[in-house]
């Protein structure tokens, strides 16, 4: 058995934590090896973007970080307190750790910058949110990460992304991580997620010759 912590901020986004718990849980049920996933946050209940209130498994301070084979974080908004949980020493601290061991962390959107806060991603290629004139790009590139405008983006341990939309295919990836990426396609395939084509794969997030992007402050 595997075991993946799902570790959640204040303000998480739900379609983020969803793509994980979702692919994960149905590899449990259906895959080539029995998956556990387990929410935890530092607080509970945890209020989620768009006014969700989420109980989560379990609190930090109750779990053995030990026991776990990858970690996963969801981004969330700045405005609904995400960065305050997500940018506290604990929080870092479980990032740290998962790194010192080698151990895969997955992220979404703009779940990178706590990567960077730990002190993780230097020099280290990393994906987050980007639109023209952001700023997250630049944030992510002052904790000295390398920045590629791809939708998902692998760096040894690391997998990171750019927004809500990739975050199936970053549980796809954290799957094929942590079985095979046989059984990452097996579940794809009952799921009845199509593989995304290789111009999605490969293609810049954002044209910089252009202006029209919904504002994302998170």
């Amino acid at each position: 058995m595997k075991r993946v912590l799902l570790l959640l901020a204040n303000g998480f986004e739900p379609m983020e934590a969803s793509c994980f718990t979702d692919i994960l849980g149905w590899a449990d049920i259906d895959g080539s090896e029995n998956i556990e996933l387990v929410s935890v946050g530092l607080r509970s209940p945890l209020k989620a973007t768009f006014g969700f209130s989420v109980i989560p498994d379990k609190l930090l301070s109750e779990i053995d970080i030990e026991t776990f084979d990858a970690l996963a974080i969801p981004g969330g908004f700045e405005e609904n307190g995400f960065y305050e949980d997500a940018y506290c020493e604990e929080f870092l601290d479980v990032i740290r750790h998962f790194e010192m061991l080698g151990k895969t962390i997955a992220t979404v959107c703009v779940a990178s910058l706590p990567l960077g806060k730990a002190g993780i991603i230097n020099n280290r290629r990393a994906a987050i949110y980007h639109s023209v004139g952001g700023t997250r790009k630049e944030e992510l590139e002052e904790f000295g990460a390398i920045f590629v405008d791809k939708p998902v983006v692998k760096d040894k341990n690391l997998i990171t992304s750019t927004g809500p939309g990739t975050g199936i295919e970053v549980a796809f990836e954290l799957l094929a991580e942590l079985t095979s990426e046989e059984n990452s396609k097996h579940i794809r395939s009952l799921m009845r997620v199509p593989e995304p084509s290789l111009t999605w794969k490969y293609s810049q997030q954002v044209n910089t010759t252009a202006s029209r992007y919904p504002k994302r402050v998170s």
